[in-house]
């Protein structure tokens, strides 16, 4: 493993990279975010940007959706995976926030509502524009953490707490970083010649 690494400062470089990128998700407003977001939990955001315009068609708004009940999403979420526990949080999400405007934007209250962990909290508030109040860990973080040396383990939440004692609040977007270079570079099978962290990389200098 390279010696102690600055992490503040050879982050810098993938974030850079990837400050603008939005998330592959094709939302097109903060409902819509928060429903693909939810339904992309176990899943391919490959797979909920083709289903969604259907369910948008027939539920537009958060107030289309706290009138259905859970089985009324069934015939247009019934092929992504836990489909039935989904449609049981979006209808319960509906039912409590009532209307789009109402969609807390913090952490706190993101995380109360069923089918929203942290990852998808921190997701929902970082597309939105909001200030990071943790950092995004998904299964490709939690691949390319480790990986870097930045983070040790494969619990995701561990992963999170390493990233944000180690890293200032206003890197916190590290972790959307990491999830876009494990989409592209950092993959299962590493194209790590060509990645912009193997100065640093604890893999790539420990091989």
């Amino acid at each position: 493993m390279p010696a102690a690494v600055n992490w503040p400062k050879a982050i810098q470089p993938l974030l850079k990279k990837y400050k603008n990128e939005k998330h592959p998700l094709d939302y097109g407003n903060t409902y819509q975010l928060v429903v693909m977001v939810v339904l992309s939990a176990q899943d391919s955001d490959k797979h909920i940007n083709k289903i969604a315009p259907a369910f948008f068609k027939a539920f537009p708004h958060m107030q289309a959706l706290s009138k259905a009940t859970p089985e009324a999403l069934y015939e247009f979420i019934g092929d992504v995976r836990n489909f039935a526990n989904k449609a049981k949080w979006l209808t319960g999400i509906a039912k409590t926030v009532k209307k789009d405007s109402n969609i807390p934007l913090n952490l706190d209250a993101l995380t109360e509502m069923s089918g929203i962990g942290r990852k998808s909290a921190n997701v929902i508030l970082r597309e939105s524009g909001r200030p990071a109040e943790g950092v995004i860990v998904d299964l490709h973080v939690v691949r390319v953490a480790p990986r870097l040396g930045i983070a040790s383990g494969t619990d995701p939440k561990k992963i999170e707490k390493q990233i944000m004692e180690t890293l200032p609040p206003k890197d916190w977007d590290a972790g959307m970083a990491m999830s876009f270079l494990g989409r592209e570079i950092c993959r299962p099978k590493p194209k790590c010649d060509e990645c912009l962290m193997n100065k640093v990389c604890a893999f790539y200098l420990g091989r």
